[in-house]
């Protein structure tokens, strides 16, 4: 599917004075999908290239975090599209139990109801209402964005087929002893009314009190939870704690109840943590149940389901922070307070979804053996079947999965799959596949009924590579497209979805991994290194900065700052800078067009070049290796980087600006640079054009008259075409052109302004041939007969330029200049000087933000060093 160009048009389209994304975007989007761009087959022979798409909750908003993401995939999938591979991008939305649930039974509470008011069928049924009208906002917006995803293959995670997998892994996992029933100590939340696995709790350091509270003369415990001592059946030392191992065995009063606990030796204790006595409330604290489970001690629940106390006696009703003071005060009045501290901070869950504090509680819930399971994506990673990059992030992910507890798959919800448990009558416990029948439907009797828990949303979304493609069947898809090739996500969710597709993946695939490598990327933050936070008041919208810069810039922005593992500052001057960038290459494309530049046959042979177009060839042949290079390694940032300068310096810059001049004077040599011109810009949009697609499509069609660039065949570096005398006599030229403009903008000439001025050295410098180009650029007059030198350049090697400013510059007025410059450039020296001198700031600060830091300290010694030069030069 790549294009071919046989013909040049007969007239050449005129592009606007300036781009205007808002005229390009949504039409040439709508076009991509009409003409079916995006389409992948499982039909073709090509090789596959495939991502499936981190699936955002139907719940949610386009942020920065998913521009990102999808910036990053959608490079990747369109450089291999015009590579020629069958590249699939796969998308879809994940159901997000929780977090739709809240939506709907918020709408419900508005109306005065509750969902216990609908009854389970029909709640579900207004969810699915919900979704159909109000869910996916974010699929438009990444039409928005230029996602070439294939739209046919669109998923949901509680679509039908879906639904199919996620019942025949819960079988499978059943049938092999992998998914059990158990009280355990699970995350509860009180707000959602649900368990929570261990990733979905959010730990933060809070304000909270540490109360030591005397159980008897020999025992004192703290806690900062002192409601939770209601609950307590057991004080516990450790055994080798001679201080007091003499108490292991006996008995002592817990306060306010009357009860008597004993004191247990357990070498979970640590001695040298406060008195080295800890008190044990094994249904509220996963600590205490181990200790519990190993003492065999009861498990007192003493709250309910809301946070509310349940324990007999003067605090029952009280909610739990109600509970906490009215125990420490009714504590203090027996005497019983040693001490408190206030603030203690301390680490405090909180529900990552409403922010409401964790309670650990005692729970019959549902849980995976992740043990074999995690050892398997433990053991993939390192025997080389999936690669991490960046690799030094591996750590994090073994971390993980080599200390990964039983995971809590049940949720107290309605929205999400059903678990396919039913219960009988006389305790009978069946395990139901997608093609079995439940019982008590075909004459088993009556009685049986199914568990009223969900899935957590994340047993869904771990088998999301495979089911997306058809598994349990073993469909073409499947078939073709798995393994999937690359995974691109944050490192924050590393455990939250990474680790499960693992897991999930090889055990139902047999071993195959569910990626060959996991691209690792760091959180979106300000250009201060700061996280975006509503709290902050730095949170960017990145639609409103599509609707203000495009979606081009945007997605530029954001791939700039994209270095493996790294996190990714932005700012809004960052994004007006890419859209200068847009319009750099919309006016060297404007003036290729109006000066015949095209793409009609093959380049001129060699020595119809002119040492300029052969220094242009050769830069282009070494980005392009380049940027092959660093996409192969997902250093997204290098790879723009490398474009950038290329096209903004090299192109627009330099190769435009000297090609002025042969064009103007017409023959051979100008239609030489026309072909030349037209081959550069064709293969520098091509380049670009994952990155910022837009842009790159309109210009790319209205240059080489293709009917998109999107499936034109990627750029290949030809080495033959790499001249290092070229690009060394252009550099000798630049240098040249380089220090003239520095000495005139220091001594404040208008860029108009002429100056008369003798050229030295070229020819031993082998640029003599370039001397009108360097006149011609530098705005240089040739010496007459009353030439008299005030001022003289020295450069590297052998040139040098002599000027006659004579009545040119104001001397006091430039002096006045350059000493208001040199007190700028002192200042921000000493600014940049002052936080590199910061171990505080060095140290937090992230490793692109310290780098910038040190370019403007580079920036401003070297303009300080310029303008010492130049103040110099006037005085004498």
């Amino acid at each position: 599917m790549t294009e071919s160009l046989d013909a040049r048009r007969p007239d050449a389209p005129t592009l606007a004075g300036q781009y205007q994304p808002a005229e390009v975007e949504q039409r040439r989007y709508e076009r991509w999908v009409a003409d079916g761009r995006f389409r992948a087959s499982a039909d073709s022979d090509r090789e596959p290239f495939t991502i499936v798409i981190p699936p955002p909750n139907v719940t949610g908003s386009l942020h920065m975090g998913h521009a990102l993401d999808h910036t990053m995939q959608d490079a990747l999938v369109r450089r291999k599209r015009m590579q020629g591979f069958e590249a699939l991008w796969l998308p879809g939305m994940d159901h997000a139990g929780i977090a739709t649930q809240n939506v709907v039974e918020r709408q419900l509470a508005g109306q005065g109801l509750s969902r216990h008011d609908l009854g389970r069928e029909k709640f579900v049924e207004r969810v699915w209402q919900w979704k159909d009208t109000s869910g996916g906002t974010i699929l438009g917006q990444m039409r928005r964005l230029g996602d070439s995803v294939d739209w046919d293959r669109e998923r949901f995670t509680m679509d039908e087929g879906l639904s199919r997998a996620v019942q025949t892994m819960f079988k499978k996992l059943y049938d092999d002893g992998l998914i059990y029933r158990a009280n355990r100590i699970i995350n509860w939340c009180p707000r959602c009314l649900t368990a929570l696995s261990d990733i979905e709790v959010e730990h933060t350091d809070d304000d909270g009190e540490l109360v030591s509270i005397r159980y008897s003369d020999d025992v004192v415990v703290a806690t900062t939870r002192a409601e939770t001592m209601l609950g307590d059946t057991a004080v516990a030392v450790h055994p080798d704690d001679e201080r007091y191992r003499h108490l292991i065995g006996t008995e002592v009063e817990l306060p306010l109840t009357g009860r008597r606990i004993p004191i247990v030796g357990d070498p979970h204790v640590d001695p040298a943590f406060g008195t080295g006595m800890v008190k044990v409330t094994p249904a509220h604290d996963p600590n205490d149940f181990e200790i519990g489970q190993r003492h065999d001690l009861p498990a007192l629940t003493i709250m309910d389901e809301r946070g509310v106390i349940t324990a007999h006696g003067p605090f029952a009703g009280l909610d739990r922070f109600e509970a906490r003071p009215a125990i420490v005060a009714a504590l203090r009045a027996e005497g019983r307070v040693v001490a408190e501290k206030r603030p203690y901070v301390h680490a405090v869950g909180h529900c990552s979804r409403c922010r409401t504090t964790v309670e650990p509680r005692l729970s019959l819930q549902w849980f995976v053996n992740t043990s074999p399971l995690a050892k398997a994506a433990g053991d993939a990673v390192r025997d080389g079947r999936v690669r991490i990059e960046p690799p030094e992030l591996a750590k994090r992910y073994f971390a993980w999965v080599d200390n990964m507890h039983d995971w809590c798959i049940s949720r107290q919800l309605w929205w999400g799959h059903r678990i396919p448990v039913w219960y009988g009558p006389d305790g009978e416990v069946v395990c139901v596949g997608p093609d079995e029948t439940p019982p008590g439907t075909s004459g088993e009797g009556s009685g049986w009924h199914q568990d009223e828990d969900v899935l957590d949303t994340w047993f869904s979304s771990g088998l999301w590579p495979f089911s997306t493609l058809g598994w349990p069947e073993q469909t073409p898809e499947l078939a073709k497209f798995y393994p999937t090739s690359v995974l691109v996500t944050g490192y924050d969710i590393l455990f939250f979805w990474v680790a499960r597709m693992m897991m999930f993946g090889l055990y139902a695939m047999d071993g195959r991994q569910p990626f060959d490598v996991i691209a690792l990327h760091g959180m979106v933050r300000d250009d201060h290194g700061k996280k975006m936070s509503k709290s902050f008041g730095n949170v960017v919208d990145p639609l409103d900065w599509i609707d203000r810069y495009g979606a081009d810039a945007t997605r530029f922005t954001l791939a700039r700052g994209a270095n493996p593992g790294g996190d990714v500052p932005v700012s809004e001057e960052w994004c007006q800078g890419s859209r200068n960038f847009c319009n750099k290459l919309w006016n060297a494309t404007r003036f290729a067009l109006i000066n015949g530049a095209h793409v009609v046959g093959p380049l001129p042979a060699a020595e119809r070049l002119s040492t300029v177009d052969r220094w242009i060839l050769s830069r282009l042949a070494q980005v392009t290796a380049g940027v092959d290079e660093q996409f192969e390694s997902y250093e997204f940032a290098k790879v723009c980087d490398l474009l950038y300068h290329f096209a903004w310096d090299d192109v627009c810059d330099w190769y435009v600006e000297l090609s002025k001049s042969v064009l103007a004077g017409g023959g051979e040599p100008a239609e030489v640079t026309r072909r030349v011109l037209g081959h550069v810009l064709d293969q520098l949009l091509r380049l670009l054009h994952p990155v910022i697609p837009f842009v790159t499509e309109e210009l790319w069609t209205a240059l080489t008259g293709g009917e998109t660039v999107l499936t034109a065949s990627w750029p290949i570096s030809d080495r033959a075409l790499v001249d290092a005398a070229a690009e060394a006599e252009v550099a000798t030229l630049q240098r040249v052109v380089t220090e003239v403009r520095r000495f005139r903008s220091d001594q404040g000439l208008r860029p108009t302004q002429r100056v008369t001025a003798r050229l030295d050295g070229l020819v031993g410098a082998g640029v003599a041939a370039h001397e009108p180009l360097i006149r011609s650029l530098a705005r240089l007059d040739p010496a007459g007969d009353d030439f008299q030198a005030s001022a003289t350049l020295a450069m590297p090697g052998e040139v040098g330029v002599a000027l006659d400013t004579r009545g040119s510059i104001d001397v006091a007025a430039e002096r006045a200049r350059l000493t208001k410059d040199r007190t700028a450039a002192e200042k921000e020296a000493g600014q940049t000087r002052a936080k590199l001198n910061n171990p505080a700031f060095v140290g937090k600060a992230p490793e692109q933000v310290v780098a910038k830091i040190r370019d403007r300290l580079a920036v401003a010694e070297a303009d300080l060093a310029r303008i010492d030069a130049a103040l110099e030069a006037l005085s004498s």
